[in-house]
């Protein structure tokens, strides 16, 4: 395992100004003098905040991009990794975060494109659905290699991409945020791939923003600040605050504040709601001024509960009563009106507007305050813009600087900022922090314990039980598309203590 396989040394990566020309004389840098290497059979663990220099450094492994200055060796030989393809050649694959794969086509044509075996010429389909399915199978997932990958859930599909990558013999493998949108048992068989690919030798490179994982897959974690090495060190026995010390260059002593005090007055009360139809009944309630949890896998209903509350998704039974009114049918429009914000978990597609600008993405929930005349105020509408930016410190050149341009916690931030431009009384967050920084999560920590201060009521699903425990008041847990338990004092509200009540007498998500 200590042989290279691996070596980046002294990696530069210039800004470019508007002709597309380096910025050599600038002490900004998106990446400066970064050396990085992995050895045979290891999980080499990559973390920084967003906008650290992580993404950049990768697609010049990846061939995507060229660095200004530095080297690249391979095996003890110096490449260039002219292409994607060439990186690809070279035995370097690379799983995005944001899946590269066609949704109307089939699994086998998505793991093989372009690479489709033939007979005589013509597509040879017993062979190409054998070899999919013996290579998914030899991954321990039982994916028809026949299925349309769009009729696919988010952790099938992601398992997709990674035998796509495999397929190619790869020695080494870049991995960003694999685990985003995959289930407790779907990480645990991820790692247990990852383990049997370390003793083939594979090298993986692995990005992730929790860190939980870094202790069960990683070797070492090497961190990247401001676009410069930081250090590396070993994952097995490493501190949190260590780490998070390393990537902010200052220490996080108060990661979840709890400023916020809840009151008695009942703000949102569900009443023998119910989801799937064969799961029993829930009832729950949010109070001003307070932050409610609720935990659970993946499919256990999560989702579908605060979809139902928000109007999103059809009632099937029971009562949803908000600021003493009963909603039941309200659709989500009317509902914005009266103060309900939804946050959802696919910021890009549920949340954003990523081909628009901020000022339009910030301005969507509350237009309706901004008519005049029977016209928006453009005025009106900068100035709400601004003053988001500057209130939830978006990093942007400009409220006109299109979002999708935006780090994932910048565009998270847009996010609140166009729920918190609609003035709601109660905030519905699912997965309020997936996929962004310790340094961005501390700010979104601040803004839910800002908002719950201010009397409004929170209600929050998330997969993290380290932020759900720092945050929550109270924590509902799902299971099987109903609440198994409410856990009301500080002293039950422990990791083991939720993944008790989660994985009892129920493995399966139903959802």
């Amino acid at each position: 395992m200590d042989e290279p396989l691996l070596e980046m040394r002294e990696i530069t990566k210039y800004i470019y100004d508007s002709s597309g020309r380096p910025i050599r004389n600038s002490d900004v840098k998106i990446l400066d003098s970064v050396s990085f290497d992995l050895r045979r059979g290891e999980v080499h663990v990559l973390v920084g905040e967003n906008g650290a220099g992580k993404s950049t450094l990768m697609k010049i492994l990846g061939g995507i991009i060229p660095p200004d200055q530095g080297t690249i060796s391979l095996e003890g030989a110096a490449v260039s990794l002219a292409s994607a393809r060439k990186a690809r050649d070279r035995g370097i694959a690379f799983i995005h975060q944001e899946l590269n794969l066609c949704a109307n086509l089939d699994v086998a044509h998505n793991i093989f494109l372009g690479r489709e075996p033939t007979r005589g010429g013509v597509l040879d389909k017993k062979k190409l659905y054998a070899q999919a399915r013996a290579l998914l199978s030899s991954l321990g997932f039982e994916i028809d290699p026949m299925v349309m990958l769009g009729r696919l859930a988010t952790a099938h599909q992601q398992i997709v991409e990674i035998a796509k990558a495999l397929s190619y013999e790869s020695k080494i493998l870049i991995m960003d945020e694999p685990t985003a949108s995959l289930s407790k048992n779907e990480i645990d068989r991820l790692f247990s791939l990852m383990r049997t690919l370390q003793a083939r030798g594979i090298g993986i490179v692995y990005i992730s923003h929790r860190f939980e994982e870094l202790r069960q897959v990683g070797d070492r974690i090497s961190v990247l600040r401001d676009g410069r090495s930081i250090g590396t060190i070993p994952s097995q026995g490493f501190r949190e605050d260590e780490v998070i010390q390393m990537m902010v260059g200052r220490s996080i002593d108060d990661m979840y504040p709890r400023s916020h005090r809840p009151t008695d007055d009942v703000l949102l009360a569900v009443e023998n709601l119910r989801l799937p139809p064969g799961a029993p009944p829930l009832s729950l309630t949010v109070r001003r001024g307070e932050v409610v949890g609720i935990s659970g896998l993946v499919g256990s209903g999560r989702t579908e509960l605060l979809k139902t509350i928000f109007g999103a998704r059809r009632l099937l039974s029971g009562r949803i009563v908000y600021n003493g009114r009963k909603i039941n049918g309200w659709r989500p429009g009317r509902l914005v009106r009266a103060g309900m914000a939804y946050l959802s978990e696919d910021r890009k597609t549920e949340g954003l507007i990523t081909a628009m600008t901020i000022r339009e993405n910030v301005t969507l929930a509350s237009l309706f305050r901004l008519f005049r005349f029977g016209m928006i105020s453009q005025r009106k509408e900068r100035e709400a813009a601004r003053k988001s930016v500057q209130q939830l410190r978006i990093v942007a050149r400009s409220v006109e600087q299109t979002v999708g341009t935006l780090s994932g916690g910048n565009q998270q931030r847009t996010v609140f900022a166009k729920w918190r431009a609609a003035e709601p009384q109660l905030l519905l967050l699912d997965e309020p922090t997936r996929g962004i920084d310790v340094g961005a999560k501390s700010q979104i920590y601040k803004m839910i314990d800002e908002i719950a201060a201010q009397g409004l009521g929170v209600l929050m699903v998330s997969s993290e039980l380290p932020e759900l425990i720092g945050m929550s008041d109270r924590i509902y847990v799902m299971r099987a598309g109903t609440l198994v338990a409410e856990l009301t004092e500080r002293e039950a509200m422990t990791q083991a203590g939720i993944l008790a009540h989660i994985l009892k007498g129920a493995s399966q998500p139903v959802l």
